[in-house]
């Protein structure tokens, strides 16, 4: 029984090779009686080359240099230093009642100054930026656009452009009619 059983596998594997290669060409009904199906012997397959074309837009970034200005802004705690430092000035100067004057009057100029010197604190200055900004780039590449086949069928030698590589054998479609 073993000894029957490779052959028969490999009978069935041929036979499934054949019916696979068929699957691909379903059997149409031909038009007409003068319409009959064959199977030529293909000789060359050469692949017909094209360049096909893509635009695919990406990102382009760049750094750039650009100078800020910070708005001055003026501190509590500058305006509050410098009315302490100019009391304590103040202080120092007047005897008396002259002294409380002389302490107010300091404490008032140096929480001006105190402020001025905090609401310099502003200006000018320089950062990076990063810019972006969409480009289109154009992709080329080389693809198959079809295949130039020669082939045989009963005797005579045939080409075609198809959009598949049809392997060793090509199924043709063969309708005959009378020459006028």
């Amino acid at each position: 029984m073993t000894k029957w059983l490779f052959p028969a596998l490999a009978l069935s594997l041929m036979a499934s090779g054949v019916f696979a290669q068929d699957a691909r060409y379903q059997n149409p009904q031909p038009n007409d009686d003068n319409t009959h199906f064959g199977w030529a012997d293909v000789l060359r397959v050469d692949p017909v080359y094209g360049v096909a074309r893509t635009e695919v837009p990406r990102q382009e970034c760049y750094d750039q240099q650009v100078v800020r200005s910070a708005p001055p802004q003026g501190s509590a705690a500058g305006t509050i230093l410098g009315a302490v430092v100019g009391g304590v000035l103040g202080s120092t100067i007047g005897h008396g009642d002259g002294r409380t004057a002389a302490t107010v009057a300091g404490a008032v100029a140096g929480g001006a100054v105190g402020n001025s010197v905090s609401a310099n604190g502003g200006g000018e200055y320089q950062t990076t930026e990063t810019h972006c900004r969409q480009v289109a780039a154009v992709s080329e590449q080389r693809r198959i656009m079809g295949y130039d086949v020669e082939y045989r069928y009963r005797g005579e030698v045939y080409v075609s452009r198809l959009n598949y590589d049809p392997g060793e054998r090509l199924r043709v479609r063969v309708s005959v009619s009378p020459a006028d």
